[in-house]
């Protein structure tokens, strides 16, 4: 097992390895999921989250191994480059991957763990949520920021923007599950919208993130943000909803198969 450790972590380095060793016997589990597991650890007073991935498919062993960055090495780099850009995220710590002589097996991101209020699935799932559109809001504003410094999040769903109210009661956003980033000079006005269009099919919500947006990118009207943004919106759920259907389909021929 090779461990990368930030130099500001090194001091935790063995309590580190320690917890890798013994990732499946020990630590309170936050999510088991089908391809990933996170656990929160205790390390000299520090909350740690580490994120198990699945070990790769037959072909994706090959290549993070010799031709494509393992997801914990990206989710570690990508990290360091959002701070840089002063776009909030948890703080990278360390990752460890499993490297064989031809193979990439099991890998690791640890990070530190925020106790977060929501993420932006409350938003969507909770009309009437407390502070429901200054969150919004917020958050639009935050899209703008992390538009502005050139960063495409390609995960930039509900679930993936962690949200906490600071003592001055004002928000703030902390993106997670960073494997997939592209870094640009400069995003175009669609690429920023196409950015924003896995979030929420409501078009209340995209009415008012597009009248945010508008107030803060001035290359386009509120009419244009909004027209684009709620044209990428609705291609998004119609072919998640074409996959979804496709999926059952496949579930239920397999059962009659069998």
């Amino acid at each position: 097992m090779k461990t990368i450790i930030d130099q500001a972590y090194i001091s935790i380095k063995n309590p580190i390895e320690n917890i890798l060793q013994n990732f499946d016997s020990s630590g309170e589990l936050l999510v088991k999921g089908r391809r990933n597991t996170i656990k929160i650890f205790e390390v000299e007073q520090m909350l740690l989250n580490v994120k198990a991935f699945r070990k790769p498919n037959f072909i994706n062993k090959f290549i993070y191994r010799f031709i494509r960055k393992s997801k914990a090495q990206r989710s570690f780099e990508f990290a360091k480059i959002l701070l840089q850009k002063n776009i909030g995220t948890p703080k990278p710590i360390a990752f460890a991957q499993e490297n064989n002589t031809i193979t990439l097996g099991k890998s690791f991101y640890i990070c530190e763990h925020i106790n977060a209020d929501l993420t932006f699935r409350e938003l969507v799932e909770i009309p009437d949520y407390p502070e429901h559109e200054i969150i919004l809001r917020a958050f639009t504003r935050f899209c703008i920021r992390l538009h502005d410094a050139g960063v495409e999040f390609k995960d930039h769903s509900p679930g993936n923007t962690l949200i906490t109210k600071s003592a001055s009661q004002t928000y703030d956003f902390y993106l997670v599950d960073l494997n997939r980033m592209r870094f640009h000079d400069k995003m175009s006005f669609e690429l920023r919208m196409k950015n924003l269009c896995r979030l929420t099919p409501k078009k209340e919500m995209v009415m008012i993130m597009a009248n945010e947006y508008a107030k803060h990118y001035t290359n386009h009207s509120e009419q244009q943000i909004f027209d684009l943004l709620w044209n990428e919106t609705s291609h998004f759920q119609e072919r998640f909803h074409k996959k979804q259907r496709m999926k059952k389909k496949l579930k239920f021929w397999k059962k009659i198969n069998f």
